[in-house]
């Protein structure tokens, strides 16, 4: 109970900002058409009118909820107009950027550890590449997959993913690998180990912890990169086609219902990472704290 409580202090406090933001954003309208039709709604009125508005500035959270879960269960996942059905085309973007962040970003790591000339050259380069906002980007990438005549859609929106997801993994596992202080290496050495049998019975079982650390965060950032490579690529399926689609046609239920599935998708991502550690960890012989 001790922690539950505050989580859902916060939980309310934010419904109680969101329904006074709905209140205050969508009243203008509904006092406007009470002035058209010359009557003075009351102060009851007025809220129920703002908290029901088909095409709201602000949705209430009611609202919200009732699209979500229409989108999620009362449509068929075969429907173009499911959320299932949009949210599994964007994770298996999310999936195949996911898994090319872990590879690019472990192998730079490996070389900038091992190489002092990759450390000089690699690191700063790969730093600079995070300064590029990634709407910026996703159209060159787009641009030039197509022109490199990759006729698929999926592929943009996996460079994208995993533009975004392999710097997290760069800087953990070089940050791990790292990790064995100088005593635990001169004993290697004392034993007459070369440089590889260190790699392998030393920097890379210490980098495991941070490894998966930052798939956590790579996961959550891989799936915002195949959201927003879902925006110039023209795509019509997606949790960001369907944000796209919303807000095109004002339809800010469709936008709010589809942003709401996809932190519940990079919710149930991170707690699929977080029990793909526990299994490491147990195999690995770590004991639960």
């Amino acid at each position: 109970m001790n922690r539950i409580f505050p989580i859902l202090t916060v939980v309310f406090a934010i419904l109680a900002i969101w329904y006074a933001g709905s209140f205050l954003m969508n009243r203008a309208w509904v006092m406007d058409q009470a002035a058209r039709a010359g009557t003075e709604p009351s102060v009851s009125e007025v809220f129920r009118d703002t908290m029901n508005q088909p095409r709201a500035k602000l949705p209430a959270p009611h609202q919200v909820a009732a699209e979500l879960y229409d989108g999620i269960f009362d449509k068929k996942i075969t429907s173009k107009r499911s959320l299932v059905y949009h949210g599994f085309i964007t994770l298996e973007a999310t999936f195949y950027g996911f898994v090319l962040g872990i590879v690019v970003g472990v192998a730079l790591a490996v070389l900038i550890v091992l190489s002092r000339a990759a450390d000089l050259t690699l690191m700063p380069w790969a730093i600079i590449s995070q300064t590029i906002p990634v709407v910026a980007l996703a159209p060159m990438i787009v641009v030039l997959t197509n022109a490199m005549g990759a006729g698929s859609l999926m592929v943009p929106k996996a460079i994208i993913a995993g533009y975004l997801s392999f710097f997290p993994v760069l800087v953990s596992m070089v940050k791990g690998l790292r990790s064995p202080d100088q005593m635990q290496l001169d004993l290697l050495r004392t034993y007459g180990a070369s440089q590889s049998q260190t790699f392998w019975k030393l920097r890379l079982p210490a980098s495991l912890p941070y490894f998966f650390a930052s798939l956590k965060i790579a996961v959550a950032a891989s799936l915002v990169g195949a959201i927003v490579g879902e925006l110039p690529t023209g795509a019509i399926a997606g949790l960001g086609a369907r944000m796209l689609i919303g807000s095109q046609f004002g339809e800010p239920m469709i936008m709010w219902a589809s942003l709401f599935a996809a932190a519940i998708l990079a919710a149930l991502l991170i707690w699929v990472v977080g029990g793909v550690e526990k299994v490491a960890a147990r195999l690995m012989g770590v004991r639960p704290a």
